[in-house]
């Protein structure tokens, strides 16, 4: 379990599919609730690091596991390992779907992923481009690369991509935090199994606790972030961004005080 973060430069921020078609922008492909919301967080946990990280789901329109033809939406696909269900057709190369939210800028990017090119793959983690895990995306060597060792997560949606991302950047040797003000996820049940299947892989899995403070304390404490463990219960509302820097280019800067331990 994290307790403390190391200095900025061994700290990557990692958005996870953070596209149009996971939002209600997509009302037709795979929209979750509120989820062009996260924008301002996921550019604020940015901040605290010093590379930046991007997903997306880049698939093709003859995609084999696109629902329909008297094959339901999540159904199970056979004939192909990489293939578990069909999926409703989303994140269409060159479709609104496929472009970031509005207000994350592509250029901001250190190094973007593309995964589901294929038309016989869904992976679900950025890590890989195969469900078993071996086919790797270069997410991983570019992280060791850089001497990255802590990594913050945000995305869509915290119960498949978010999660299996998370877990495989754990399975890597990875410290993660998953940053939950910078999330969204589909529906509570499976919600609430992922949030309890990464804390029992010591994922750090942070909110912002909803506390008034002064706006001197914004500018000058390093707890005006406030974070505290989640709880395995459901949390859909909006979330303040976190208020200020955690450890800037402080090594070894503790995870502040007032973090409330679930």
């Amino acid at each position: 379990m994290l307790t403390k973060l190391p200095a900025q430069n061994k700290i990557a921020a990692f958005d996870i599919d953070a596209q149009n078609t996971f939002t209600p922008v997509c009302p037709d492909e795979l929209p979750v609730a509120e989820g062009d919301q996260i924008v301002e967080e996921l550019n604020a946990q940015a901040a605290l690091a010093s590379l930046r990280i991007g997903s997306r789901d880049a698939h093709s329109s003859q995609a084999v596991w696109i629902a329909g033809n008297g094959h339901p939406v999540l159904s199970p696909v056979s004939g192909y390992p990489d293939v578990d269900v069909y999926w409703p057709a989303h994140a269409i190369v060159g479709t609104k779907g496929f472009e970031f939210i509005t207000g994350l800028d592509p250029k901001n990017y250190d190094f973007q992923v593309y995964k589901g090119i294929e038309i016989d793959k869904h992976p679900y983690g950025a890590c890989y481009h195969d469900l078993a895990n071996t086919l790797s995306t270069g997410a991983i060597e570019y992280l060791r690369e850089h001497g990255i060792t802590t990594v913050i997560c945000g995305g869509l949606a915290t119960d498949y991509c978010v999660k299996n991302t998370v877990l495989q950047l754990r399975a890597a040797g990875f410290e993660v935090i998953l940053n939950l003000a910078a999330c969204r996820g589909i529906a509570p049940a499976t919600v609430a199994a992922a949030l309890e299947e990464m804390r029992t892989h010591d994922v750090t899995i942070v909110r912002i606790k909803e506390t008034a403070v002064s706006t001197q304390t914004k500018r000058t404490s390093i707890c005006s972030s406030f974070f505290h463990y989640y709880s395995y219960s459901f949390c859909h509302t909006s979330i303040p961004r976190w208020l200020g820097k955690i450890a800037g280019s402080n090594s070894g800067s503790t995870i502040p005080a007032r973090f409330c331990f679930i």
